[in-house]
């Protein structure tokens, strides 16, 4: 419990076996739930996480996007924390995510990896996409996201019931984030975090993955 607020953390993990372990044994104590949705992983992240303590979810269907509707569904927590499976979002600094969510008293509070600090933590084309896909979130939903691909993300657990969450896949990400600005409802905030390099290789497909994200930012926007 934090401050009398339930805390689950949600982990999605593709062949993390690297770094989840880094990752859990830097779970504050607070927390009371740790969930980590192995999506169909082929080495040994779902056995890691079991064995230093993690409830551990198999989710078959491929998909960024789906492992974390599955951990949703599964999630208890008043408040839901997220981050991924490689070391990469500050585990340590769950406490003081917390404390601004709260002086904040918003119902979503985005990660921002930007400024980004640690030079190897992103490359130039990673850095570039990511700003591209943030300005472009911004234009279309009119309020300023600096980075709308983050993994780290708090909220109430209670807007789950409020928002529509259509992709399974990488787009995931920046549809939360949309959702959370756009409903009248629910307020939004955002706050910079240190981001490092990951552990293991990196999952994503650039060029991929940013022009899937980007055509779903305007199909979103003009749906």
């Amino acid at each position: 419990m934090y401050k009398g607020l339930k805390i689950t953390v949600i982990i999605p993990c593709l062949n993390e076996e690297e770094g989840i372990r880094l990752v859990l044994q830097d779970i504050p104590d607070f927390v009371d739930e740790t969930i980590v949705v192995d999506n169909n992983s082929t080495d040994r992240t779902g056995d890691v996480a079991l064995s230093m303590g993690a409830k551990v979810i198999h989710e078959k269907m491929p998909g960024y996007g789906k492992a974390y509707k599955r951990g949703f569904a599964e999630a208890t927590g008043d408040v839901i924390i997220t981050l991924d499976g490689d070391h990469s979002y500050p585990v340590s600094g769950i406490s003081y995510l917390l404390e601004a969510f709260l002086h904040l008293q918003v119902d979503f509070l985005n990660a921002s990896r930007f400024p980004v600090r640690d030079p190897r933590a992103m490359s130039f084309k990673h850095k570039i996409g990511n700003l591209i896909l943030s300005a472009a979130t911004s234009i279309l939903f009119l309020r300023w996201v600096s980075d709308s691909q983050s993994g780290m993300w708090v909220f109430k657990r209670s807007i789950l019931s409020k928002i529509k969450l259509e992709s399974d896949g990488m787009a995931f990400s920046e549809e939360i984030k949309v959702e959370a600005i756009k409903h009248p409802d629910l307020t939004f905030g955002e706050i910079s975090i240190l981001y490092s390099s990951r552990e293991g290789e990196t999952k994503l497909n650039p060029w991929r993955d940013g022009i899937n994200n980007l055509l779903f930012l305007i199909r979103k926007r003009f749906s």
